[in-house]
């Protein structure tokens, strides 16, 4: 049995942020049933640069094992036939612009008059209340706001976009353990609630450890150091053939992690060196340490390098690009990354989901053609036979 069998989610997510957190309850067993309007679906559905509008390589990455209705909730039919299969669900989770579920009739207040043990989650860009409630918010805006641009980037240069949704998905995946959180406090107590989170809020607890170090209560934190760290020889440093994304990071903070990269890199006189012994000396003859270790980096491929370091006990790693993401070798041999078959991209390597429970195996499914699921939920929920289906149809209620 999976983790979250008989867990029921109505789903009304778009794009990553709320995708994310109920991607991540449908990958530990949850039935997730995406209400989606008619016409285009998720708008997710035609990001990206393949040019297909409705089935998306970034859509197919956020939406695995969902079931999709299509479903046009602006007509009063389909409004009516929504607010049907409400009850019919544990959690409702949406995470649209300021006003759009109060324009909807869809809030907190409303569906819990028909539904009072709902779970209702909402992801917003600064949450309901104060200053910036209004302001709408992608993943970038929430990073700005979190102060996550401006500990990015050399120091000498602008504040950087990090390369990470994480101002999204670290927004959702904190939104399925609240959603988790309140539905174990609802097989206690029998009682639904509202759950509510900013993304704003929710990236500052990736920002928490560059908030603490090097700063005092609620000062600056440090400036912006790029790869370098400030902990010398901690840095990226280049490597054959030197390509764009031929480098590796090596990362020794310990003075046992030092003295391992000096032996691995055949330079042992280093470790009894007076001018390297602790941080701080380091810290002070830090460039010519650094080039050193270039010297050896460059003579190996970044995979050497990783191989070398990680077998002697140094922190390091290759820096990988997507590409080599998708086929790592030890992603693989893990099952974390499997190929998956889709009606329109044909068979494509999907990556997976992190936790890993022993007595819960959930297998990795496609993320569902726009309205693929209609019929199946309409007449399983609500009890819909095929001339009502067919007749919806025509009135354009249903895909």
């Amino acid at each position: 049995m999976a983790a979250l069998d008989g867990l029921r989610i109505l789903d009304l997510t778009q794009y990553e942020a709320g995708t994310s957190a109920t991607q991540a309850l449908a990958w530990l067993g949850a039935d997730v049933v995406k209400v989606e309007p008619p016409e285009d679906g998720d708008p997710g559905r035609g990001v990206g640069l393949t040019g297909e509008t409705a089935y998306s390589n970034y859509f197919c990455n956020w939406n695995a094992n969902k079931r999709s209705v299509a479903l046009h909730l602006r007509t009063e039919v389909g409004r009516d036939l929504f607010m049907r299969l409400v009850p019919k669900f544990d959690v409702f989770v949406e995470n649209f612009g300021p006003g759009v579920v109060e324009r909807l009739k869809i809030d907190y207040d409303t569906l819990r008059e028909i539904h009072p043990g709902l779970i209702y989650a909402s992801l917003k860009g600064f949450g309901s209340s104060g200053p910036y409630a209004q302001y709408k918010s992608y993943d970038m805006i929430a990073q700005a706001a979190a102060a996550a641009f401006s500990v990015t980037g050399e120091a000498d240069g602008p504040p950087l976009v990090p390369g990470p949704t994480t101002g999204d998905s670290g927004s959702g995946v904190q939104l399925a353990m609240a959603i988790l959180a309140a539905y174990v406090q609802k097989l206690r107590t029998g009682e639904g609630q509202k759950i509510e989170i900013s993304m704003q809020e929710a990236m500052t607890y990736f920002m928490r450890t560059r908030i603490a170090i090097g700063a005092q209560w609620g000062t600056a934190a440090c400036p912006r150091t790029g790869n370098a760290q400030g902990l010398p020889p901690v840095a990226a440093y280049p490597c054959k053939p030197f390509g764009p994304n031929d480098w590796a990071f090596i990362m020794p903070i310990t003075d046992g992690h030092f003295d391992e990269l000096c032996i691995a890199t055949g330079m042992p006189e280093l470790v009894v060196d007076e001018h390297f012994r602790g941080m701080q000396n380091r810290i002070e003859n830090g460039e010519v340490l650094y080039q050193m270790f270039i010297d050896w980096t460059r003579q190996h491929t970044k995979y050497e390098v990783m191989s070398i370091l990680g077998e002697a006990g140094v922190p390091c790693s290759a820096c990988l690009d997507t590409e080599e993401l998708h086929h790592d070798p030890h992603l693989v041999a893990r099952g974390f990354v499997q190929q998956i078959d889709h009606p329109v991209h044909g068979s494509v390597p999907l990556m997976g989901f992190a936790p890993r429970l022993s007595a819960s195996d959930v297998p990795i499914k496609r993320a569902p053609l726009l309205g693929e699921h209609t019929d199946e939920v309409l007449s399983e929920d609500l009890g819909l036979g095929a001339a009502e289906l067919s007749g919806l149809r025509s009135e354009g209620v249903l895909d």
